[in-house]
């Protein structure tokens, strides 16, 4: 991660940004949620957060896990409209977090999991912003595959502003991908449909428009986000590039499938 400051910083010092960091560190490691930064510390900006969220980072990633992609989270209307954010955010994806289409997640290695309906895309190519179009993303582009994201929150009740979720690694559990990787030239990624059935009913669908009109306008704004933070996409990470439809709780006994038009499907099971 970059270790310059953020632009725009305001006033919140090092050692409390480290502090909350190692806070939801300990948090993730225990399985327990803490309260809202925001309700504790107002002055949090968004900037802050994203400090914040390196700390929690850098913990991981001293602990043994290797970074392998990002995430966009806050991309659709039906997520902004669940959790009351109204701006997309980004996290870290570390292989501690990846599970294979059809594996099996305990339940209780999560705190408050939701799942979500997503399409990953897989990178042959770097992209560094900023000026990335969704044009650059798609020629940058060696697949994309259906995927859930499980969203995790460590903050209690999901009683978030957008700061909490950032410095709280943009709400990432875990996320497993689909056997499936597809061009996306020959997709319209925009129309594509999406349907999510949980224990074999369709609980939620969607398309492709839903993550900022196209995922990859979506995966185009987080190559320049990093960009300007001076971080790269870099070739072989996977970027998920946001949910197409509301987040689905789940609990241990559950089952579920996403299938995405032209793209295929991903399975899940928590037990």
């Amino acid at each position: 991660m970059n270790p310059n400051p953020l632009p725009h910083e305001t006033a919140m010092t090092p050692e409390l940004i480290t502090t909350l960091g190692d806070e939801l560190y300990d948090a993730l490691k225990g399985g327990h949620v803490v309260e809202p930064l925001t309700t504790r510390h107002p002055e949090i900006s968004i900037d802050n957060a994203y400090r914040i969220q390196q700390r929690l980072i850098a913990r991981r990633i001293d602990a043994g896990e290797t970074v392998i992609g990002k995430k966009i989270g806050v991309t659709s209307k039906a997520v902004m409209d669940m959790l009351g954010v109204y701006q997309p955010d980004f996290g870290i994806l570390t292989d501690a977090m990846v599970y294979n289409e059809g594996e099996a997640i305990v339940a209780a290695t999560l705190i408050q999991p939701k799942a979500e309906g997503e399409i990953a895309f897989v990178l042959k190519h770097d992209l560094v912003g900023p000026g990335i179009s969704a044009a650059d993303v798609l020629a940058a582009t060696e697949g994309v595959m259906a995927c859930f994201e499980i969203v995790d929150s460590r903050i209690k009740d999901w009683k978030i502003l957008v700061q909490d979720t950032v410095a709280d690694n943009a709400s990432c559990g875990v996320f497993v991908l689909g056997d499936r990787l597809v061009d996306p030239r020959g997709l319209d990624l925009t129309t594509c449909g999406m349907v999510l059935e949980k224990n074999g009913e369709i609980v939620a669908t969607g398309a492709g428009a839903a993550a900022l009109g196209a995922p990859a306008n979506a995966v185009a704004w987080l190559a320049n986000t990093l960009g300007r933070l001076g971080i790269p996409l870099k070739a072989g990470e996977v970027v998920l590039s946001g949910s197409l439809a509301i987040m689905v709780p789940v609990k241990a006994g559950d089952s579920l499938r996403v299938t995405i038009g032209g793209i295929g499907g991903c399975s899940v099971r928590f037990v």
